[in-house]
């Protein structure tokens, strides 16, 4: 977890510039907290929520063309979750941290959300129409979090659970990448960003040329390098080495990525065109909250989104796998109704997604992370808030960020 913090400054006051967190943070306090990633995950998730409104078909004639257009790449946005995922991971990490108390914290954070929609698929499957049932094995492989190593597996249940298979292979390899990041120096760092984007690149190019038996796009290990490659950027970051573009370049980068999507082979390779634009936006964003300047991202809105953005991705298609009872398998409304059924989709996710968040994904934290780690997370966030450089304007406000 980390903490987002809203901060204002008066109209026209220049941005103060913070040194770098390794220079001002003493080895036991948490790192300063990046509120603008927050804001950017809601944003990553919408894409995937669009994609999917556009292949139930909700839209038909002009409406599809459109909905392709605008959400057709919109599966990147998990390549963006994968890069933003090795980022924050790397940058909450805790001085001498271990690896069981880090593995406790991640199950604590993904698992009681991915029981419970695993739980609601499978309910649905067995009293709804036009729901695939699952086999045992597969039922077991997905609530296990290791039905991405097996392309069969992969859709099962609640499908978006498929990343989560792939956090888990991140999560378990961390402690180690932690390790070698803090053994390596700034230069070390930037080869190995460079060694991530290059194999970013080769299995793009390996599965368009069909070099390889099956898709990569699900496979935990290919999907490694956009992980490895956040991490290396956060650590760029916090030792003040990062030298990549502002945010509005790279926000322009990461757009122009995006819209290059459909003139690939479609599956794996779809991720070359965005992960020079996501490497690049994502420390922006950062380098942007910890020096003060202007974000959009940062907004007390954006970021509470951002907040239930892991709980609506995970509810989100299986509210439209639930609305094919009412509407269809493919219903291909005009353009009035199209948006009219979205609308009402949306609200149902959202909805639900702040319940999954208030009700289960917090309590659950609590439950299994105990009252004195909360309390110690407390004490750290004071920490941090005090270590803050001052500003003109308002004291900042808090809330919280998931990862």
């Amino acid at each position: 977890m980390t903490t987002a913090t809203r901060t204002t400054r008066t109209a026209g006051t220049p941005p103060v510039t913070a040194p770098s967190p390794a220079a001002r943070l003493p080895p036991t306090a948490s790192a300063p907290s990046l509120p603008s990633l927050t804001g950017l995950r809601w944003v990553a998730a919408l894409l995937v929520f669009g994609l999917h409104v556009r292949n139930y078909h909700y839209f038909g004639g002009a409406g599809d063309r459109y909905a392709i257009w605008a959400f057709g790449p919109g599966a990147n946005g998990v390549s963006f979750f994968f890069v933003l995922s090795g980022f924050v991971l790397t940058w909450s990490a805790r001085p001498k941290d271990r690896a069981l108390a880090f593995w406790r914290r991640r199950i604590a954070r993904i698992y009681p959300v991915h029981l419970v929609t695993a739980a609601i698929a499978l309910l649905m499957a067995y009293t709804l129409a036009h729901q695939a049932k699952p086999e045992p094995s597969q039922t077991v492989a997905n609530v296990l979090l290791v039905h991405s190593w097996w392309r069969p597996w992969w859709q099962t249940l609640n499908p978006v659970s498929w990343s989560l298979a792939c956090e888990a292979f991140f999560y378990a390899a961390f402690p180690l990448l932690a390790l070698l990041l803090r053994r390596l120096g700034a230069r070390g760092t930037t080869v190995l960003a460079g060694a991530s984007v290059l194999a970013v690149l080769v299995l793009a190019w390996a599965e368009t040329h069909h070099w390889t038996a099956e898709s990569v796009s699900a496979n935990p290990a290919a999907r490694l390098p956009e992980f490895v490659l956040g991490a290396a950027a956060a650590r760029l970051v916090f030792l003040d080495r990062w030298r990549g573009p502002g945010l509005e370049a790279s926000l322009a980068l990461a757009v122009i990525g995006y819209f290059l999507v459909p003139q690939v082979t479609p599956g794996y390779a779809a991720t070359a065109c965005t992960i020079a634009g996501f490497a690049l936006l994502i420390p922006a964003a950062a380098v942007a909250d910890l020096r003060g300047l202007p974000s959009l991202w940062r907004r007390p809105r954006l970021v509470r989104l951002g907040e239930l953005s892991f709980a609506f991705y995970m509810v989100h298609l299986l509210v439209l796998r639930a609305g094919t009872n009412v509407l269809g398998l493919s219903p291909q409304f005009g353009v009035a109704a199209g948006l009219a059924v979205t609308a009402v989709a949306f609200a149902l996710s959202l909805g639900l997604s702040w319940v999954l968040y208030e009700k289960v994904e917090r309590p659950a934290q609590r439950l299994l992370l105990g009252g004195r780690r909360a309390a110690r997370a407390r004490q750290a966030e004071q920490s941090q808030q005090a270590l803050q450089p001052a500003r003109t304007g308002p004291a900042p406000g808090s809330s919280r960020a998931a990862d």
